[in-house]
């Protein structure tokens, strides 16, 4: 058991870790990640008001940090469709916040700990240690610490990402009145989330380079695998759907009828939604990507349980989902458990406002 154990410390669900030019251990512990990532600003992917189709070729820096050298907007792939540089930015940032702060309790030996999701919510991890945990040498309960804590930081980015749009979708407003519910499972948005997260993992593991640099390149690198358009496709795409998955030019009156609300329930990948019929992209197929799961940590004698107690104005509805008796009511959600039934829900009223074609109901 002991020796197994130090042999998860080199890996487990990715390739050993190496130290190299920088120590990402060490990145973990700085100051760095004391602070919730700061807010970037949305966009939408069909071409309406404020909607910026980027040049890939010019993304700028990513920053953990704001930075007015980072831009955020909509590219387009090919074997991805388009794909938001925002959420994809949000998701990797939010996974190392998450992975930085599961590290240090783990350090700590902590049973468990909580933190604020942005939308208001408290998110609480319980973690169960492997029997020998105590007895590890420091450097490889160090090295054991940093490889759980990139999975599971890598599963709660992810996760949080979802709650964002689940929330959305039952009207949550982040600026309080300015409707968001078009944004809620847009058709790039739930690929977008999850790439990031990877991204973020990514990142996180990266021994040559900080984590913006690592970001930076691991962004690029990923959108070259997804065959990542230039901005000029990415609009005509957009125009292209007008009329049938989306209407509208003004993003608090747009009529946004394709949705994806393909999380990896069904089969653990989400597959994105491509656009059809782009020349630029004859004879590629949609990419699917899979999703992280707390199961992971098995392999490093770990295991974890993750709860969202709803504080928003919204929670009450999406309670009601998952506590359907008045008497037996719960105040938190396990999405481990419950957002298979939630996004159950979220696509039958979908299919009743869109129809199934629409909603993507084939793979959810």
């Amino acid at each position: 058991m002991f020796l197994s154990l130090l042999f998860l410390t080199a890996g487990g669900c990715r390739p050993p870790c190496q130290r190299g030019a920088t120590d990402p251990v060490n990145e973990m512990l700085t100051e760095k990640f004391d602070h919730e990532p700061h807010n970037r600003v949305g966009t939408y992917p069909s071409p309406t008001v404020w909607t910026n189709f980027l040049d890939p070729n010019h993304l700028g820096p990513h920053r953990y940090e704001f930075s007015l050298s980072e831009k955020d907007g909509i590219v387009f792939t090919c074997k991805a469709g388009h794909v938001d540089i925002y959420h994809i930015r949000e998701a990797a940032d939010w996974t190392a916040f998450l992975a930085a702060k599961t590290f240090q309790h783990l350090n700590n030996s902590d049973a468990e700990f909580s933190f604020k999701l942005k939308e208001g919510s408290i998110g609480f991890v319980r973690l169960t240690y492997p029997p020998i945990w105590d007895h590890l040498p420091p450097q490889e309960k160090q090295r054991l610490a940093y490889n759980v804590s990139v999975r599971l930081g890598q599963y709660l980015g992810y996760t949080v990402g979802t709650w964002h749009e689940i929330v959305t979708w039952y009207g949550y407003k982040s600026k309080g009145f300015y409707p968001e519910f078009p944004s809620a499972f847009s058709w790039e948005d739930s690929f977008s989330n999850l790439l990031g997260s990877d991204i973020g993992a990514l990142a996180m593991q990266d021994t040559d380079h900080t984590y913006d640099e690592a970001v930076t390149l691991a962004l690029n690198k990923e959108l070259e695998k997804l065959d990542v358009q230039p901005h000029e496709v990415a609009e005509h795409a957009a125009q292209s759907v007008k009329g049938q998955w989306f209407s509208g030019s003004i993003p608090g009156m747009l009529d946004m009828r394709k949705r994806n609300f393909d999380i990896g329930i069904n089969d653990g990948f989400v597959t994105p939604s491509v656009v059809p019929d782009i020349c630029e992209c004859q004879g590629t197929q949609a990419q699917p990507y899979p999703v992280p799961t707390l199961d992971c940590l098995a392999q490093y004698g770990f295991s974890a349980r993750f709860e969202i107690e709803p504080r928003e104005w919204e929670r009450n509805r999406i309670l009601s989902i998952i506590y359907p008796d008045k008497e037996t009511k719960g105040k938190s959600i396990e999405p481990a458990k419950h957002f298979a039934i939630i996004m159950s829900h979220i696509i039958a009223e979908a299919e009743k406002r869109y129809g199934p074609r629409l909603a993507h109901l084939s793979d959810y």
